[in-house]
């Protein structure tokens, strides 16, 4: 997004991050962000903002804010999402919840379809124990950075989205502001 603070570009006219917590709040119980700068303007949200406190370095990429919400949350469980996919299920937390559950796992993920049809892990959208934070801490201290890596040590189960009637857009990530405008001509 040309440095810009993608978590603070509208959608719809809404901030990215702020619509993501209006799809995500009445899917769970809590929820906080996870942001590094602009802390102000995410506070002005109404939930805890928490910035990287891991020590993990310059760019640690997403499992520094795995390890800060794991820090963080006071529920038994903790899902991420990223605030640039704003077209996630509204289904999400029940379908990766009830896969969890069935499968005994410690990890789930949501998997969605590629243009090929194949499904593909979307790691960020990860629901987890919160008792993974010690597993983590020995991961990232030995170097480890990639999400899919670090459950990948544990019993992890992919949730498909590709049912009849499910969105084949609903993980696309705007990383542009013109992917943005894109999924923005999407919604009705």
């Amino acid at each position: 997004m040309g440095g810009a603070d993608k978590g603070l570009q509208n959608f719809n006219g809404v901030p990215l991050a702020l619509h993501t917590l209006l799809r995500l709040g009445p899917q769970v119980g809590e929820v906080m962000i996870n942001a590094n700068r602009n802390l102000a303007a995410y506070e002005s949200f109404g939930v805890p903002v928490w910035p990287d406190s891991t020590g993990l370095g310059e760019y640690a990429g997403p499992l520094a804010g795995f390890m800060t919400g794991l820090e963080r949350c006071e529920t038994p469980y903790m899902l991420t999402v990223p605030c640039d996919t704003p077209l996630f299920p509204l289904d999400l937390v029940e379908r990766m919840a009830n896969a969890f559950a069935l499968e005994g796992a410690d990890f789930a993920v949501a998997a969605a379809p590629e243009e090929d049809g194949q499904l593909r892990p979307q790691p960020v959208f990860c629901l987890m124990h919160t008792g993974m934070l010690e597993s983590l801490v020995h991961f990232t201290k030995n170097g480890g950075r990639k999400i899919d890596a670090w459950t990948a040590q544990h019993k992890t189960v992919n949730v498909p989205f590709n049912r009849a009637g499910d969105d084949a857009h609903s993980f696309f990530n705007a990383n542009t502001l013109a992917e943005l405008h894109q999924l923005e001509s999407r919604l009705p």
